[in-house]
């Protein structure tokens, strides 16, 4: 069992959310509809028509979600900005009352001795720009996104230290472009591929902006989602199936952001996108790195437009309710070879397990398995700093339930259970673990 003791007292402890996921008031206050809003109209699009217009209504209650992050005693939290809550229309005239939302989020953090972290995109498009034909797969993009970015540095980088452009690029660009399972819903492998690199130029752009309009102190980085690809048979061909599944998963969106070069296969495939001084361009450098992981993913050979199918784990491997493998070792390797080969402090901004558990008779929630999850997890960070890692801190996946995509309200990830009917907070045995551990910390 891991204790207080085994971490620096440097070390961050915090929990992470995602505006879309727990925000609601989907029209309140002027903010314009984005992606996800059309998406999850749209009949079975998401598992029981669920969508995110209420989640967990943050909006109005954020005062209570942060006085729990206080009284967890997490020194972080990483949220992200709606870019349709503050820009209605993706560009142009400011909503000042969306704005307003989160000067008042900020400010509500920094009372309780929170440091908010931002993240100016978690998957939820402005809808103007996207109906406008100005979305991820258009190259117009990239300056209307670097000025989001510079609208929110203006407004909160007087408070806020700690940015981040994109969270799981890798993962949106793939599951909505793709793989079209998620917002906005396209099915094609060249969308795919305009949408990595017109991300990839507009991480490079924002952060340019960023750094012309944020004070010296300010620390930037990125968060990609990281999973060891591992090959679904112990064959020639699948062994190559997840090489390139690693290198569209893993390295596609990493490598030019961190290193200033796409991989071979990526590099091909992408063919004369890239213009001459793209990866330069794309290249910015950055104070440190957000790692999320959950899981091994695992590769066959049998064919699809993609050269790989990510296939499920083998027979008797231990799973999540999502069907992901629980593995630590992975998650060890990973962390080991993130630092390494990127170079940067690596906070992990996500991780965590889906169960479906409810109160008990007592109003409890013992989420014995999240707390199981959670005790081997932070044992493989541990061990990832005993081989070298530069892992300087932990925020879970999530603070709350929340709307978990295109699986709806089913799968619970939060800390903190939420009660989608009533709204109300109960906190569960792995928020007391997490309390625990970071209590320790909470005076420094």
């Amino acid at each position: 069992m891991v204790q207080r003791s085994d971490f620096p007292e440097s070390f961050v402890w915090g929990a992470s959310t995602a505006s879309y996921q727990i925000e609601g008031a989907f029209k309140d206050d002027g903010r314009g509809l984005s992606i996800w809003d059309a998406f999850s109209a749209e009949p079975g699009r998401v598992k029981n028509g669920d969508t995110g217009n209420v989640a967990c209504d943050h909006y109005h209650r954020y005062k209570e979600d942060v006085a729990l992050m206080k009284a967890a005693h997490f020194g972080a939290y990483r949220f992200s900005t709606s870019w349709s809550r503050v820009l209605p229309e993706g560009r142009g005239q400011p909503n000042e009352d969306g704005l307003d939302f989160y000067d008042r989020l900020t400010d509500e953090l920094l009372r309780q001795g929170v440091a908010p972290w931002l993240c100016l995109y978690h998957w939820d498009l402005p809808l103007a720009l996207h109906e406008a034909g100005l979305g991820w797969t258009n190259r117009e993009i990239v300056p209307l996104f670097a000025d989001y970015a510079g609208l929110m540095a203006r407004r909160l980088g007087d408070r806020i230290v700690h940015w981040a452009t994109f969270n799981e690029p890798n993962m949106f660009t793939m599951l909505g472009y793709g793989a079209g399972v998620h917002a906005p819903g396209i099915r094609d492998r060249e969308a795919w591929l305009d949408a990595v690199h017109n991300v990839n130029l507009s991480h490079g752009a924002a952060v340019r902006r960023l750094r012309a309009e944020l004070p010296a102190s300010a620390q930037i980085g990125s968060v990609p989602n990281l999973q060891p690809a591992l090959p679904a048979t112990d064959t020639d061909e699948d062994r190559a199936a997840a090489a390139i599944m690693d290198s569209a998963m893993n390295r596609g969106t990493a490598d030019p952001v961190f290193l200033g070069k796409y991989d071979p296969i990526m590099r091909g495939w992408l063919g004369d996108r890239v213009k001459s001084d793209d990866e330069a361009d794309i290249h910015a450098p950055l104070d440190w790195l957000g790692l999320n992981h959950y899981s091994p993913t695992y590769a066959s050979a049998r064919a699809n437009a993609f050269g790989f199918r990510n296939v499920d784990p083998p027979d008797g491997a231990e799973t999540t309710l999502m069907g992901w493998h629980v593995q630590p070792g992975a998650f060890r390797d990973i962390l080991v070879e993130t630092s390494k080969r990127y170079g940067l402090p690596v906070y992990v901004t996500e991780n965590g397990m889906a169960d479906d558990v409810e109160p008990d008779a007592h109003g409890r929630v013992n989420d014995a398995a999240r707390v199981a999850y959670l005790e081997r997890y932070l044992g493989a960070v541990l061990e990832a700093r005993a081989a070298g890692a530069d892992v300087r801190g932990y925020l879970v996946w999530s603070m709350l339930d929340n709307f978990e995509w295109a699986m709806g309200y089913g799968p619970r990830f939060g800390i903190v259970h939420v009660d989608y009917k009533t709204l109300k907070r109960t906190p569960k045995a792995s928020y007391r673990l997490l309390a625990s551990l970071a209590g320790a910390n909470h005076a420094t």
